[in-house]
């Protein structure tokens, strides 16, 4: 299929990991300027390195909220969604409350998309909300899909990539026909080579989340 922007422009280059170090994010925002990605993703302590590892360019920042179980308060994830768009973060990657949604709390669990995203719209952030699909059925799917386009967020988002499975095709095309055409979609965990991506694309995803970033460009063709 045709891209309708630039591959590079597809991806949040992402770093997550418990153990990342100040160098590692340094080297992530590093590639993130070479191949001039839409954003890196990090954990919100790493927010304010990024601010002043990415000043003057164009690459944004998102940064994880109540990630990756999701479990904590509304507080806490409204408490963390401020302080990372403090510290110059323009898009936030929730995790949903998944217990509450698979035992029937959807106005829990609207509610807490809503308070992230009042949250972040007084910065004028974005959310994404990470709704775990390896953990959903089909029907909770749906369910979070229509509660996060409700509650005001940008995109929903497939995954972690620290649960039990990552991001499908079929997921990513049943979460593409859960929205409408004005929200959008993010595939992340487990993305690692073009082909994935391309496929993730084909079946409606509008971000990558990709560790992999680099290597996925230069099998593109596209080294710098």
């Amino acid at each position: 299929m045709a891209l309708t922007k630039p591959l590079n422009k597809y991806f949040d280059h992402t770093l997550l990991k418990a153990d990342a170090t100040a160098e590692q994010i340094d080297k992530l925002c590093e590639e993130a300027l070479k191949y001039d990605f839409y954003s890196v993703c990090v954990n919100s302590s790493n927010v304010a390195q990024c601010r002043d590892c990415l000043k003057d360019s164009d690459v944004k920042i998102a940064a994880v909220t109540g990630f990756p179980l999701g479990a904590c308060t509304t507080a806490v994830k409204v408490f963390e969604t401020e302080e990372a768009c403090r510290d110059g973060a323009s898009e936030i990657d929730m995790v949903i409350n998944i217990g509450a949604l698979k035992e029937g709390g959807e106005e829990f669990v609207y509610e807490d998309i809503k308070s992230v995203v009042d949250t972040a719209s007084k910065y004028n952030a974005i959310v994404k909300v990470i709704i775990e699909t390896c953990l959903l059925t089909d029907e909770e799917k749906r369910t979070v899909c229509r509660l996060s386009e409700e509650a005001g967020a940008a995109f929903v988002k497939t995954s972690t990539g620290f649960s039990t499975g990552g991001a499908t095709t079929r997921d990513v095309a049943l979460m593409r026909h859960s929205v409408s055409d004005s929200m959008q979609v993010k595939a992340s965990g487990g993305i690692r080579d073009l082909d994935a991506v391309m496929s993730m694309i084909e079946a409606g995803a509008d971000r990558i989340g990709a560790s992999a970033s680099v290597s996925i460009m230069e099998a593109a063709g596209l080294k710098k």
